[in-house]
């Protein structure tokens, strides 16, 4: 079990910190052009937002996540990614119930919309929680700093320094386990997907490794485009934009905290039963649709979309669950903002509310 957890926390920590110095590298390059359009743009960013929230897995959420802490995007964009984001639990939805899946998907990217007009326009603080944080660094003066053309990798590998060096191991090292299958990102879904009826007159996709084979290929495209940063940056770019402020400054924290995270939950899960928590009284569902919705984690949201799928549940609850959670999203969150983590979810908590009340009181 401990060496899933660190797989799991391997993946989470990857996608992040990569998806960082993907973004710095860019910012770098435009000399902070597409940055600067996006953060003028507070309407461009919660459309941005909610599409990359409805991108099945966390991809699209860390990305956004990466953006905020970089105070590229605001807020309300954050809370739009968030409420659009039903995380791992979009692959085993489109496996079992596609047709809802859509509709879901569609109905959370309305609301997400609408969740992030209404908090950019009642909310002042624009970046909540990032106390001290800065901006993507620039030092637009320095030319050392620039990125440089293809031309340069014999000249960097000719004379290769030690950051190089370590990041082209560690690049090389990271796809030789996730090619090989070694890391393969299962989440253990082969248990839940694919093997239960279907009740809604719904095609099931039966593709138990699909969620897999999506977080092994992102995972081997995303280090494949490091190693090529990694490859033509120059010495200055890699010891003082990706080593000392993405690396050094924020993996450890990110990666400490997911494995924390990640090991109470799986000893909650131990000694709680959440399959017991389900009763007949359906506005009792909600209540705890939306207190399981608080964890950051996939597993526990699982129960939500199974039973739906068997007829148990009405799609009120399902919605208001898929509106509450974000799988892992807010897990880097969490790590670098604490206060950002709680506000994030106090506000998708109400919106998950007001949809699962409304939907109870309609009778859908």
């Amino acid at each position: 079990m401990i060496a899933i957890l660190l797989q799991q926390t391997f993946i989470v920590s990857s996608f992040v910190i990569g998806m960082m110095m993907i973004i710095e590298y860019l910012n770098i390059q435009t000399q902070g052009s597409w940055s600067a359009r996006l953060q003028r743009s507070p309407f461009g960013q919660i459309v941005l937002g909610s599409i990359m929230g409805i991108i099945p897995g966390c991809l699209g959420s860390y990305t956004m996540v990466s953006l905020y802490i970089h105070r590229v995007i605001m807020f309300p964009a954050l809370v739009a990614t968030m409420i659009a984001t039903s995380g791992d639990e979009a692959f085993l939805m489109f496996s079992l119930i596609p047709k809802t899946a859509i509709k879901l998907h569609i109905i959370l990217f309305l609301v997400a919309l609408s969740a992030g007009l209404i908090v950019h326009f009642t909310v002042k603080n624009r970046y909540i929680g990032l106390n001290g944080h800065s901006t993507l660094p620039l030092h637009s003066h320095n030319h050392e700093c620039h990125p440089r053309n293809l031309s340069s990798i014999v000249k960097n590998f000719r004379s290769i320094s030690f950051t190089r060096a370590l990041l082209v191991a560690g690049l090389l090292t990271a796809l030789f386990l996730l090619i090989s299958g070694i890391i393969d990102g299962d989440h253990h879904l082969n248990t839940l997907m694919g093997n239960q009826a279907a009740v809604h007159n719904e095609p099931t996709g039966n593709n138990s490794h699909a969620e897999a084979d999506w977080i092994r290929y992102s995972l081997i495209a995303l280090f494949s485009v490091l190693l090529f940063i990694v490859a033509i940056a120059s010495d200055h770019f890699l010891q003082e934009h990706l080593w000392q402020h993405v690396l050094k400054k924020h993996f450890h924290k990110i990666f400490l905290w997911t494995l924390g995270v990640l090991i109470a939950i799986h000893i909650l899960n131990y000694y709680v039963d959440l399959h017991s928590w389900i009763t007949t009284n359906r506005w009792l569902i909600l209540a705890v649709a939306l207190l399981v919705g608080i964890i950051p984690e996939s597993g526990p949201h699982f129960i939500f979309v199974i039973l739906y799928s068997q007829g148990v549940l009405p799609f009120s609850i399902l919605l208001a669950n898929s509106i509450a959670q974000d799988g892992h999203g807010t897990l880097p969150l969490l790590a670098e903002s604490r206060k950002g983590f709680i506000m994030v979810k106090a506000v998708s908590i109400l919106f998950a509310m007001a949809a699962g009340v409304i939907g109870l009181i309609s009778g859908w």
